[in-house]
């Protein structure tokens, strides 16, 4: 059964066209009626407002656009559950293409215009400045409607995304398939929860506004609601953090304990080097026996002469083999090395960022919401400086962190496309390499996911070395070097037990060429997550 998509209430529209026109009309009245309303603060504030809906209406279009062009090109629709699928499946994609399009927008509101509002309603508090009051209040309503709309849109996305890997769960009841299906729909679905009350808390903010705007009487009523509300959001988001670096610094330490892989294999590095030595001393010595057959003139010389040089033939070969042996073995450490030192990286930025952003970033947002419903029923309005700081220092943290993960993004994004050959898989062709303009472009795309990077192509350097010998460019791997990786893919939280099998079976699902895709994007999403 698809899910079904809601219009956005008409309520809505009419608010936000009420708070246009009402923010005009409050223009109008600080120009006529506040000579001494600082002109510049109530142009910004404008401004502010203007420009946030001009790039909400474009990111409409854009979106629209898209669908417009993948309706074109889809071609004739299946039938039956095929076609509720692909519905489905293109909404859910429409939909992530207009988030994503807002999500600028939303990083603006969030880390610029809100705080600023803040701060221009403290002071319109403290000079009892009428008109400045109600231009913050018109660019916070218009505020709260952009940040309305981005979390709304991100709220049924994640819902179809975890009803779409929830039916992915339950058709692979086990398996590398099952486990990262399973965690998709967990996680979608308590970002459609948390989606859902933040949707609430934005709604509060533009019922606040707007109760300003009016100059209602139980504006302060209004101020207090929209304060507990963003206090919960953001405690449940900082919590939310919180668990999730808990999950990194847990997979951190497992990867830990399994130690430097040059000092874990140096005693079997050291035996296939004694293995390779005697090996060429055994051919060295068959050398010396055929030349020593060949020098006699005995009775049968011919025939012992026949077998030293098969003997001496036999004995290179051994040596060859101890050679490569070990040579894939000390290429195969450094690999591991370097695949066990980028899965650490990954969970220490991890908990980097999530402590910033979330854990310390939406604490303060949460601890501003509270400083904010005290204000509004003590001293009115959020007049106190202490809400509109933190709620500016909470902003600036979290947006730190935001543009740090869109800068890496489209450096990764333009490295994908400009260098190809860098992170391609062993044995493929890359693709040629765009020019540095195309590059740019494709960088600055930040609704397309990098799919060739860097964590891709550990992700297959960690399964290389898993897997079993019935798995091409495998066969070669030592045993302790294969159970080393196994460690490693376990300490990431992909062992047997998440996958609901036994111990033989996960082992021999490894060596399954059919599930080599499946296992490879398992490992890819374990070094992303806690």
């Amino acid at each position: 059964m698809s899910t079904p998509v809601h219009r956005t209430s008409p309520r809505q529209s009419s608010a936000v066209l009420t708070s246009a026109a009402q923010r005009r009309e409050g223009d109008r009245t600080g120009r006529t009626g506040s000579a001494s309303g600082r002109p510049a603060e109530h142009a910004l504030l404008t401004m502010q407002s203007r420009a946030g809906n001009r790039a909400a209406t474009a990111a409409v279009q854009r979106a629209r656009d898209t669908g417009g062009e993948q309706a074109a090109g889809s071609g004739a629709p299946a039938a039956g559950a095929k076609q509720k699928k692909n519905y489905r499946d293109r909404i859910a994609a429409l939909l992530d293409r207009f988030k994503k399009n807002l999500e600028p927008i939303d990083t603006f509101i969030k880390g610029f215009q809100t705080p600023t509002n803040a701060a221009f309603t403290q002071q319109a508090a403290v000079a009892a400045n009428e008109g400045l009051k109600h231009s913050a209040a018109a660019s916070g309503t218009s505020a709260a409607s952009g940040n309305l709309l981005t979390e709304a849109a991100g709220t049924v996305v994640s819902g179809m995304d975890a009803y779409k890997n929830m039916k992915s769960a339950q058709q692979n009841e086990t398996g590398a398939k099952h486990h990262t299906a399973k965690k998709k729909a967990k996680t979608k679905g308590t970002d459609t929860v948390v989606g859902a009350i933040s949707s609430g808390s934005y709604s509060a903010a533009i019922a606040k506004e707007a109760t300003k705007i009016q100059k209602a009487a139980d504006a302060a009523v209004a101020s207090e609601a929209s304060g507990i509300a963003s206090a919960s959001i953001g405690g449940i988001k900082g919590m939310r953090a919180a668990l999730r670096v808990k999950g990194a610094a847990s997979k951190y330490r497992q990867i830990k304990k399994l130690g430097d892989p040059h000092a874990v294999h140096a005693g079997s590095l050291a035996q296939l080097n004694d293995m390779r030595e005697q090996a060429n001393w055994a051919a060295a010595e068959a050398y010396v026996a055929l030349d020593a057959y060949w020098s006699h003139d005995e009775p049968g010389r011919l025939e012992l002469v026949s077998d030293a040089i098969d003997a001496a033939w036999d004995a290179m070969g051994e040596a060859r083999d101890a050679a490569e042996t070990l040579k894939r073995a000390e290429e195969d450490v450094e690999k591991l090395s370097t695949v066990q030192g980028y899965a650490k990286k990954k969970q220490l930025t991890k908990m980097g960022k999530e402590t910033v952003g979330g854990a310390v970033g939406e604490s303060t947002k949460a601890a501003a919401g509270v400083v904010t419903a005290v204000a509004a029923g003590t001293a009115g309005l959020a007049s106190n400086p202490v809400g509109w700081g933190l709620a500016g220092a909470g902003a600036g943290l979290v947006l730190s962190v935001t543009l740090y993960k869109a800068l890496r993004a489209a450096t990764k994004r333009y490295e994908e496309v400009h260098h190809p050959e860098r992170w391609a898989a062993k044995g493929e062709t890359p693709e040629e390499a765009a020019s540095r303009k195309e590059s740019l472009q494709h960088a600055l795309k930040f609704w397309k996911k990098v799919s060739k990077g860097e964590r891709q192509a550990m992700a297959r350097e960690i399964y290389a070395l898993a897997a079993g010998p019935d798995i091409p460019g495998s066969g070669s791997t030592t045993a302790e070097m294969r159970e080393s990786a196994r460690a490693l893919i376990r300490a990431l939280k992909a062992g047997p037990d998440k996958h609901k099998l036994e111990p033989e079976a996960w082992a021999e699902s490894l060596n399954d060429p059919s599930k080599k895709a499946g296992w490879i994007q398992e490992i890819a999403e374990q070094l992303a997550s806690g």
